[in-house]
C-alpha cells in the first residue's frame, strides 16, 4: 500500500484519485489529510477538494509528466541509478561557478545532451555548474522562475531521471551542482497552491503574491519550503541552492526563514557527510546574510554580488544608465575590489536613499560573495537582451574576465561568455494561455518604452524565435574570433588554481592603485599584480614583474610597464611569459 498525504487546513473533505479511482481520505492533525492507497510508481493521482470535481495535482508532486494542470505521478529517483558514491562533495571556497540554462545550453535543451558538454566545462576550470530553475512550469519553455510546483522536474528537459543522471555525470566529473530555487513567488499559470491552504500572504512583490511565512498557519508554509530545499540535497545529491531574490521574502519573525534553511541545511550535511552551500541573491548589500547564526547572522555561505558586476562593467563599457549611475570611476572599482559592496551605507542615487551596510574585510572571505561579468539578469533583462561581447571589444571582455577571476571573490560565468558568445539571451515565454502571453508580451514592450526603446525592436517573448535565436551556438568556440578569448579564460583559470597567491578569499590581503585620469589600475595579491589598462590609448604603470600571463606584449623598464590599448598583464616574479595567441 502507498500513503497519500496533503495539507488542505480549510477543507471538510479530501479524496485522492488514484489511476482513475476515486479514494477517501481521513483528517489528520493540522490540518493534514492521508489515505492509504495500493499504487505502484508512476501512478497517476491528483487532490479532489470538499465537493470539487477538479482534481488538483498535488502541491508535493515529485513529477508531472503532463504538465503542471495534469495529474501527478509517483516517483523517488532510482536508489541504483546513482552511480556517485565516491562523490564527497565541494565547498564554496576555491569554486568557479558556471550559470546555465538548460533549455539554451545545448540546440536539443535537455539534461542529456549538456551531459555531452560537460568535458568543456572541465577543460575550462569549472568546478560548480549551476543550473537555472528546473521546477516544473507551465508551457515548453521559460527562464524557470516562473514555477509552480516546485517538487518536480520540467519534463521537456529531461524529468527527474534526466536530473539524476545529469547530477551522475557531474559528480563523475569532479563537477559540483547547484541549483536556482524560487521561494519568493510562484508563476501566474498552474499555482493551485491557495486552493489548498493559505500558502500566500497578502503581500505582493515585483512578481506577484509573497509567501504566507509569518502569518497564521505559516509553519506548514515555511515545512513546504524548508522541505523542498532538503529534498533536492538529499534525494537528487544537489550540493548548492542559488535563493533568488531573497530581499523580496516577506518574513518578520524573530527565527527568519534564512537563518530555519541554514541550521536545517547543516544538520543534514553533517548526516550525509558532505558539504550542502546556500547562496543568495539579494540586493541588500547586508552582510548579516552571510554572517554564522552563532554571530547573529542569517547563516548562508555565500551571496550574489551585484556591486562588483556594476563596478567592473561601468568602468570598462562606460555605461552609466539606471542602476550604473554610481558606477564606473577608477575609484569605485578600487573601492568595490576592497570592500566587496560599494554601496555600504552610502546614498545611492538610483534608489534616492542610503543603502547597504560595511562587510568586514577582516572576518567575511571574498569567497562568500560570487563575482561575474554577466548573468542571465545582467544579459537578458537588457532591452535585446545583449551580451558584453556585442558591443565591447575582445580586449575589454579580457580585462572584464580578469578583473574577476584573478579576484578573491568565488568568480562565476555565465554560458558561453568565455569565448565571447554572439546569440544573445533573451526573455523568453510559452505562457498556453493567450490573455497571459498577451500581458507578458505588453509589459515587456512597455517596460523598455520608459527608455526610449521603439516596440518594434523589444523581441516578443512569447515568440518561439526569441527562444531559439537564445540557444548557444557550439560551432563558435572553434572560430579564430573566439579562440583567443577562450584560450585567455582558460589561462586565468589555470593561474587560479595553481597560484597560491590568487587562490586566498581574504580581502584584507588586497590592496589597489589606480589612475583617474589615465584609466589604469593595479591590483595586488600576495606578490602577484593585476594591472588593467581601461583607456582608449597605450599607458605607463608604475609596475614590473615576469608577466604570467598578457592579453598584448607589453613593454617594460626597471620601474613601469607599457600596456597596450584594452588589455591586461598579470605580472609576478615567477619567470613566465604566456602571449595569448591572436
Amino acid at each position: 500500500m502507498s500513503r497519500f498525504e496533503v495539507w488542505a487546513p480549510g477543507a471538510g473533505r479530501v479524496r485522492v484519485e488514484v489511476d482513475g479511482v476515486i479514494h477517501p481520505m481521513r483528517a489528520d492533525p493540522g490540518g493534514w489529510w492521508s489515505g492509504e492507497v495500493d499504487a505502484g510508481v508512476g501512478a497517476r493521482y491528483g487532490f479532489l477538494l470538499d465537493d470539487d470535481s477538479v482534481v488538483l495535482p498535488d502541491p508535493r508532486s515529485p513529477r508531472q509528466p503532463d504538465g503542471v494542470h495534469g495529474r501527478s505521478a509517483r516517483y523517488v529517483p532510482d536508489p541504483v541509478g546513482w552511480t556517485d558514491s565516491g562523490w564527497a562533495g565541494r565547498q564554496l571556497a576555491g569554486s568557479v561557478f558556471y550559470e546555465l540554462h538548460i533549455g539554451t545550453f545545448t540546440p536539443e535543451g535537455t539534461f542529456d545532451a549538456a551531459i555531452e558538454r560537460l568535458g568543456h566545462l572541465v577543460e575550462l576550470g569549472v568546478t560548480t555548474v549551476e543550473l537555472m530553475p528546473v521546477n516544473a512550469f507551465n508551457g515548453v519553455w521559460n527562464w524557470g522562475y516562473d514555477g509552480v510546483l516546485w517538487y518536480a522536474v520540467h519534463e521537456p528537459y529531461g524529468g527527474p531521471d534526466g536530473l539524476q543522471r545529469f547530477v551522475n555525470a557531474c559528480h563523475g566529473r569532479g563537477l559540483a551542482v547547484a541549483l536556482d530555487v524560487v521561494y519568493n513567488h510562484l508563476g501566474p499559470s498552474g499555482n493551485y497552491l491557495p486552493r489548498f491552504g493559505p500558502y500566500l500572504g497578502a503581500e505582493s512583490n515585483t512578481w506577484g503574491q509573497r509567501l504566507n511565512l509569518d502569518g497564521p498557519d505559516s509553519d506548514e508554509v515555511r515545512r513546504y519550503i524548508i522541505g523542498n530545499a532538503l529534498r533536492w540535497f538529499d534525494e537528487f545529491h544537489i550540493d548548492a541552492l542559488r535563493l533568488d531574490a531573497v530581499h523580496a521574502l516577506a518574513d518578520h519573525r524573530a527565527i527568519g526563514l534564512l537563518e530555519e534553511l541554514a541550521t536545517e541545511t547543516a544538520a543534514l550535511s553533517a548526516r550525509l557527510g558532505r558539504p550542502l552551500t546556500l547562496i543568495a541573491e539579494s540586493d541588500l548589500n547586508d552582510p548579516r546574510l552571510i554572517t554564522p547564526c552563532a554571530a547573529g547572522g542569517f547563516g548562508l555561505h555565500g551571496q550574489w554580488n551585484d556591486d562588483l558586476h556594476h563596478a567592473v562593467h561601468a568602468a570598462v563599457s562606460g555605461e552609466r544608465q539606471g542602476y550604473y549611475a554610481d558606477f564606473g570611476s577608477m575609484r569605485c572599482l578600487a573601492d568595490t575590489l576592497r570592500n566587496g559592496f560599494f554601496h555600504a551605507a552610502t546614498y545611492s542615487s538610483f534608489r534616492g536613499r542610503t543603502h547597504g551596510r560595511p562587510l568586514d574585510t577582516r572576518t567575511l572571505p571574498g569567497s562568500a560573495l560570487l563575482g561575474y561579468t554577466c548573468t542571465h539578469d545582467q544579459i537578458g533583462n537588457r532591452a535585446l537582451g545583449d551580451r558584453p561581447s556585442a558591443y565591447l571589444t575582445d580586449g575589454r571582455l579580457a580585462v572584464q574576465a580578469a578583473l574577476i577571476l584573478t579576484s578573491p571573490y568565488t568568480p562565476m560565468l555565465f554560458m558561453g561568455e568565455e569565448w565571447g558568445a554572439r546569440t544573445p539571451f533573451q526573455y523568453f515565454t510559452s505562457h498556453p494561455e493567450p490573455e497571459l502571453a498577451a500581458a507578458v508580451a505588453e509589459g515587456r514592450v512597455a517596460e523598455f518604452a520608459d527608455h526610449g526603446w521603439p516596440a518594434a525592436d523589444i523581441p516578443d517573448p512569447q515568440d518561439p524565435a526569441t527562444f531559439h535565436r537564445s540557444k548557444l551556438d557550439w560551432s563558435e568556440p572553434e572560430k579564430p574570433t573566439h579562440t583567443r578569448l577562450l584560450t585567455c579564460y582558460r589561462a586565468l583559470l589555470t593561474l587560479r588554481r595553481t597560484q597560491p597567491g590568487l587562490a586566498d578569499p581574504r580581502l584584507d590581503r588586497l590592496t589597489v592603485e589606480y589612475d583617474e585620469t589615465e584609466r589604469w589600475i593595479i591590483v595586488h595579491r600576495n606578490g602577484i599584480h593585476l594591472a588593467c589598462n581601461l583607456s582608449e590609448r597605450s599607458v605607463q604603470l608604475p609596475i614590473t614583474g615576469d608577466p604570467l600571463l598578457v592579453w598584448d606584449p607589453v613593454q617594460q623598464t626597471d620601474s613601469h610597464t607599457t600596456l597596450p590599448v584594452h588589455s591586461f598583464a598579470l605580472l609576478a616574479g615567477v619567470p613566465a611569459r604566456t602571449v595569448i595567441p591572436r
